[in-house]
């Protein structure tokens, strides 16, 4: 063996640190996968829970359903899948907003900058992510009206994003009572819910001068509106407020 074959095999990376390609079956189920998340979702947002069988989303994927019941045991479980593929991303897209925006103001946050910071990232992901999106925002705003069991999916997935958000705003208001501070949350939290949703609504009350659709002037106008909220049930004249 000559020297440079003998360098070649000294330097030779060890299987164990190859990257593994994924197998064509394994991109094909993952493709289906996301096939079948993709048309439950449409279908859920529309219909809800209850109005939905697998054996609807098959169809509409074009599969037997023995398929989705290899994949989920029911349809609750189909359904919770659905609810938590986007719910990481827009968690965690929010979080990471809420740390940067504490840490570029040292740690002393405004009510209208944390309110930014939380609502202004899931405007932008909703309205840019595609129909996707579109359907999750209706799907989130069904969830979070069902107490039977949608309060536990709110919980499970947003409630670490939520007191963030709450520990934030008792940064920036140090003398509300904590018990204003949720109650001003709950009405932010419905508030842009029904945002989310693009129920069409306002558009028709206002005669067309609004459309559901038009979140740039959504980020205009709600942390502005909310944070003044805060200050008012607070007790923070505009002479004292913060920031």
């Amino acid at each position: 063996m000559t020297p440079a074959a003998i360098a070649l095999k000294e330097c030779r990376v060890p299987d164990s640190l190859k990257p593994r390609r994924r197998s064509k079956k394994a991109e094909q189920r993952a493709e289906s996968m996301e096939q079948i998340l993709d048309v439950a979702e449409e279908l859920f947002s529309r219909h809800g829970l209850y109005g939905v069988t697998l054996q609807d989303v098959a169809r509409r994927v074009g599969v037997h359903h023995t398929l989705l019941n290899y994949y989920f045991e029911d349809k609750k479980r189909l359904f919770d899948a659905v609810f938590a593929r986007r719910a990481v991303v827009t968690s965690e897209r929010r979080m990471k907003a809420l740390d940067e925006y504490e840490a570029s103001v040292g740690g002393k946050p405004t009510v209208e900058g944390a309110l930014h910071a939380f609502l202004d990232t899931d405007l932008d992901l909703y309205s840019q992510g595609g129909e996707g999106w579109k359907h999750y925002g209706a799907l989130g705003a069904l969830v979070s009206n069902t107490p039977e069991w949608g309060a536990d999916l709110m919980d499970q997935h947003f409630d670490p994003v939520v007191l963030r958000l709450i520990d934030l705003l008792g940064k920036a208001l140090p003398d509300c009572p904590e018990e204003d501070i949720f109650w001003g949350y709950h009405f932010v939290t419905g508030a842009l819910m029904v945002t989310l949703a693009r129920t069409g609504r306002i558009d028709k009350l206002s005669g067309g001068r609004c459309r559901s659709e038009d979140f740039p002037a959504v980020k205009q106008r709600m942390a502005r509106f909310m944070a003044a909220g805060f200050l008012e049930i607070c007790g923070v004249s505009p002479a004292t407020k913060p920031g």
